[in-house]
């Protein structure tokens, strides 16, 4: 038997292999992508009433949406000023209303279909300089100037009866952000996708896809779909498959470590108020606490996706300097993945052909968003666009491209890391 892709992977029952997909079958909507938008634009789609067909080249949750951090996280990965800059003042206010709802209509989905993810709240953005807590005060006055005033800074004290480590001279509270089992979450939206409808085809890789003004036709090894509408929803997975979306993309490997369980006495005093965590760094590090009391860390931001030397014991230099107690604390379980992001940070949703939309680059936020991306592709696709085009008239620049596509973005990445390191 094969080792599970992540700690997620082997805590959770995937139930039965969905089949592959076999022959030549008809829908209204055709879904190339089984993560978080894909499963969440047809349980959308088909919550509406329209017939539609997902196709995922392994299995449900392979990708990022089944091994990610599991952090359900405030707003975009851009600031409010990019946003602003982007789209103008107003179209920004609805934009973060956008992401608030994204945030909102989780627990709701978990309430619904009776999903057991393990939701909690509670977030800390952690400072490792005083430049950053001051980055972190304007991120608040921003905030509430667009109507939410919910986190608070913490420094000495206060920051501790948060988060017991010494590493970080404050911080941001924010209590409308959490954490789940991104995997849980994920296999509980396919069965309710299921339930409502929709048909979800794994092992069925999309190699070609043919489309005119009024269908579509996608192939696979042993089969094709013929339908009006496509949804490409396979972000950094997607590969060379749709070359003019791979342009306005950027994978970018990160690495995820799990220890053994701490004990509860230790895991609840490093971590009083059981709060997910992600510092400031542009190269982050993200980490929080399992259900069962384990250290769940997550670090990298690598251009070249190659995986470090070593990398549990890697993984666990990283969080020995958060917690240089843990040093008797081995890690069990190491895996990594690729997250996609955007240029500007911003999620890339938009329309290649009237009948041909797609959702990408949430650039590590998208556990919340892509939920969002479901929601509005179905929408639109109902015939109702108004909320689609708010991000869709966001304008995406292209990655640099041919051989030097890679060793710019790691050298650029290079640089950034050293500003990180000297507190710039």
């Amino acid at each position: 038997m094969s080792a599970p892709l992540s700690w997620y992977h082997a805590t959770v029952q995937a139930g039965p292999p969905r089949p592959s997909l076999a022959g030549a079958v008809r829908a209204r909507v055709c879904v190339i992508g089984g993560g978080l938008t894909g499963v969440s634009t047809a349980l959308h789609l088909a919550e509406r009433g329209f017939d539609t067909v997902l196709l995922e080249a392994e299995a449900i949750g392979h990708g990022a949406s089944g091994r990610n951090g599991g952090q359900i996280v405030q707003g975009f990965s851009a600031s409010m000023e990019r946003v602003e800059a982007a789209v103008g003042r107003a179209d920004a206010q609805a934009l973060w209303d956008l992401g608030r709802e994204a945030i909102a209509a989780i627990p709701d989905r978990v309430r619904r279909h009776g999903i057991e993810c393990d939701l909690r709240w509670g977030y800390l953005i952690a400072a490792l300089n005083r430049g950053q807590l001051a980055d972190l005060r304007r991120t608040i006055g921003q905030w509430a100037d667009y109507g939410y005033t919910g986190p608070r800074i913490v420094e000495g004290a206060a920051l501790r009866s948060v988060l017991a480590s010494d590493l970080y001279v404050g911080g941001m509270v924010e209590p409308g952000s959490g954490q789940l089992h991104p995997l849980a979450y994920l296999l509980g939206l396919a069965r309710a996708a299921e339930a409502a409808g929709a048909r979800l085809f794994e092992r069925s890789a999309a190699f070609a896809i043919d489309h005119g003004p009024t269908t579509v036709r996608v192939t696979t090894a042993s089969g094709s779909v013929e339908a009006d509408t496509l949804v490409l929803a396979g972000n950094a997975y997607l590969g060379r498959l749709v070359p003019a979306l791979r342009r306005r993309l950027m994978p970018v490997a990160s690495f995820i470590g799990v220890t053994e369980p701490l004990g509860e006495a230790r895991a609840r005093r490093l971590f009083p108020e059981d709060v997910a965590v992600a510092d400031c760094n542009v190269a982050l590090d993200y980490f929080r606490l399992t259900s069962d009391h384990r250290l769940l860390f997550g670090a990298g931001a690598s251009y070249s996706a190659t995986t470090p030397v070593g990398l549990k014991g890697w993984i666990a230099r990283r969080f020995r300097r958060v917690f240089p107690e843990l040093t008797d604390v081995a890690v069990e379980h190491a895996w990594g993945g690729l997250i996609g992001i955007t240029h500007n940070r911003i999620p890339d949703l938009g329309r290649l052909a009237p009948n041909v939309l797609y959702a990408q680059g949430y650039s590590g936020q998208g556990v919340a968003l892509t939920g969002l991306a479901g929601a509005l592709i179905a929408e639109t696709i109902d015939g109702h666009d108004r909320r689609f085009r708010l991000l869709e008239q966001v304008r995406h620049l292209p990655f640099p491209g041919g051989i030097l596509r890679t060793p710019t973005l790691v050298t650029a990445m290079g640089v950034l890391k050293l500003k990180d390191r000297l507190g710039w």
